[in-house]
């Protein structure tokens, strides 16, 4: 894939300029998060890219022709009863285009008449072949059931109609395709939203291991500060792209924005300068030229724009939480069904504490949103008994705007329904305060955008003054700034908390109790989110090997309980288990000594690549004159190939050295 160049590209919705002369150039194999509040132009990049929109003004141009990726809104129709599988497997169109080839190609050969004409069956046959081959057609719906695995769909529903699925369930199988037909551009926009925790987590490993151009638009920390190497941030009508990672970007931003600032404050004392002068002598004659160039200068002055970011952040905050009893929730042995029959939660004892800070977590579909209603008291159980604390004031945030704030009613009316005993006035002075001014009070909820919204739900959070905070996915519609926003609200909530967020960086920051729901059930991990998830490998170690050190102490346990009264029995027993055990590690060690090494030699091999590959990225990122952008990005590209080939060879050695540690570990046992 080669080069994508926009060149003094300007783009207008009437009035308003999306983009203004911008210049932007991505390079091959590059990994690019794009950055900037909701609305300043992030999709309309893609658009550009795509081919759906043309620019007013100035050009885009992509060298070659890449297979690109990009995941649509609104998934194409699937056809009548086609399956999860089959819908998915027609990600790749020229791949259904070459299978069909093939299958004509073949009657063909078993039908011709001579040998000339069944040589030339034969020849194209062979071609398609190895087009079929070369575009991964073999082993595609190995990809594609492993992609709609990762994303958390059960084998059983690979057979179940497309049309059954709901809209983010097939915007999951949208994402499973385009993933499993391995673009050379792969363009992600905010990928996260319609992801639950683990599928982003997968999503993660899954990208860090892609080898093409990566563009993806997200507010996502995690994500961006994992897979991106470079970052574009789009605000303000411009598009500035900023030689590093999400943190990098941080930083340096802070310090253009310091210089923005100054350079807007000096340009707005000129410019009251220019216009008090030109008011003060316009009625003069003898000032006349003096007020004309005046108004020439004044006219010459170019504007400095501001990020829309600081124009448009709004507060959240919270209300200090009243005290109450240690124990805020108990829930003894709660089930819950919506039809009465299929219970989504099942014999569940929970107790949540004063000053818990719980996620839940899980695949969409186990029950997460379910048990947050239970806990807030908006259904109730279908047996078993929910016990509320001493003094405990429940807020709830639902996923679902609708279901906690009427779409019909006013913002204003929103805020008065939290706290009527408020006098208006006051209640105009809060709504100013969370970034609603005006002209936006007598909206209905309904219309309002999803920052906005999250707003408006915290400002009711904020009159009803609630200890026990329920929040479901509030970082959804949120940009990166909102989330910091409210990540820093919630670090100072005094009270307890109780949130389902697909944002692993969010969950990170605040959880310091986790519940997980899962197919088994539900169980509590008393930690951090890392700790769980640490926790989680050990389980997932242990069910492939036995720890080395329980299984020595286990061994030590049995050996104090059963020694023989007779020393000498015991001596020549364990002389005898010694010796098995060395006849079997003799045996495997001389396998497992060289794939060690070699599991060794690969990832030292991967860290160099991986700081090489960083390095040339820079260099080709920089613009510096005189750089060879044609050998730098054939370099990187040798780079990526290797690295992707270094990667394959130790999956395949540390799979194998996996086994064999498994086999020894397991013979020992044995004996």
């Amino acid at each position: 894939m080669g080069v994508i160049d926009f060149q003094n590209v300007s783009i207008n919705y009437g009035t308003q300029d999306v983009f203004s002369d911008i210049n932007l150039r991505i390079n091959p194999g590059e990994r690019v998060g794009i950055v900037g509040p909701n609305g300043a132009g992030k999709s309309t990049l893609f658009q550009l890219i795509l081919g759906t929109r043309l620019p007013d003004a100035g050009r885009v141009t992509i060298m070659g022709e890449p297979a690109i990726g990009f995941v649509r809104q609104h998934p194409e129709a699937a056809h009548e009863e086609e399956t999860l599988l089959e819908y998915s497997l027609r990600g790749v169109p020229r791949l259904h285009e070459l299978e069909v080839r093939l299958h004509q190609c073949e009657a063909a050969v078993a039908a011709a008449s001579d040998e000339e004409e069944r040589a030339r069956h034969l020849r194209e046959l062979g071609e398609l072949q190895t087009e079929f081959e070369h575009l991964g057609g073999y082993d595609l719906e190995t990809r594609v059931k492993a992609a709609l695995g990762g994303l958390g769909f059960a084998t059983e529903a690979f057979d179940r109609p497309f049309r059954e699925f709901s809209g983010g369930w097939r915007m999951r199988a949208e994402l499973a395709r385009i993933l499993a037909s391995t673009p050379e551009l792969l363009l992600l926009d905010e990928p996260s939203n319609y992801l639950d925790l683990p599928a982003v987590e997968w999503l993660q490993r899954f990208l860090r291991g892609y080898e093409g151009t990566l563009l993806i638009i997200s507010h996502d920390r995690y994500l961006l500060r994992s897979l991106t190497r470079l970052t574009v941030e789009v605000d303000a009508g411009q598009v500035t792209r900023y030689a590093g990672d999400l943190d990098f970007y941080l930083r340096e931003r802070e310090g253009r924005l310091a210089t923005l600032l100054a350079a807007k404050a000096n340009q707005d004392r000129r410019r009251e300068q220019l216009e008090r002068f030109i008011e003060r002598f316009r009625a003069s004659a003898a000032k006349a030229s003096l007020v004309q160039s005046r108004v020439k200068m004044l006219e010459k002055l170019e504007e400095i724009r501001i990020p829309k970011r600081l124009q448009s952040a709004g507060r959240v905050r919270l209300a200090p939480a009243p005290h109450c009893g240690a124990e805020v929730m108990r829930l003894e042995k709660v089930s819950f069904a919506y039809d009465g029959r299929n219970p989504v939660i099942r014999d569940l004892d929970l107790r949540v504490n004063r000053g818990d800070r719980i996620a839940i977590v899980g695949y969409n579909g186990m029950g997460k949103t379910t048990l947050l209603r239970l806990l807030a008291g908006t259904r109730e159980p279908t047996s078993g008994t929910r016990v509320m604390g001493h003094k405990v004031i429940t807020g709830y945030q639902s996923q679902e705007f609708a279901e906690t704030i009427p779409p019909e009613i006013t913002v204003l009316e929103c805020a008065k329904r939290a706290d009527p005993d408020v006098p208006e006035r006051d209640l105009r002075n809060q709504l100013g305060a969370f970034g609603f001014g005006a002209e936006d009070i007598d909206k209905q909820a309904g219309v309002l955008s999803g920052g906005e919204r999250i707003r408006l739900a915290f400002l009711q959070l904020f009159l009803s003054r609630p200890n026990f905070l329920l929040l479901d996915e509030p970082t959804t519609h949120l940009d990166m700034e909102g989330r910091e926003t409210l990540e820093q609200a919630l670090k100072e909530f005094g009270g307890t908390l109780c949130l389902v967020s697909h944002d692993v960086a969010f969950v990170r920051a605040l959880a310091n109790s986790i519940i997980e729901i899962s197919p088994g059930g539900v169980r509590r991990f008393p930690g951090t989110y890392d700790e769980y998830r640490d926790w989680l490998q050990r389980e997932e170690r242990r069910e492939a090997q036995d720890d080395p050190s329980a299984e020595a102490a286990d061994e030590t346990e049995q050996t104090t309980a059963t020694a023989p009264a007779d020393s000498a029995a015991a001596t020549m027993n364990s002389r005898e288990l010694r010796r098995a055990r060395a006849q079997i590690r003799e045996r495997l060690m001389p396998r497992i000594a060289p794939l060690r090494r070699r599991v060794e030699r690969a990832e030292q091999r991967i860290a160099e690549l991986e700081a090489e590959e960083r390095q040339v990225s820079a260099t080709l990122a920089s613009g510096e004159p005189g750089t060879d952008y044609a050998t730098e990005g054939s370099r990187l590209r040798a780079i990526q190939h290797e690295l992707h080939k270094t990667a394959l060879d130790w999956e395949r050695d540390a799979t194998a050295l996996e086994e064999l540690n498994r086999e020894l570990a397991e013979a020992q046992e044995r004996i």
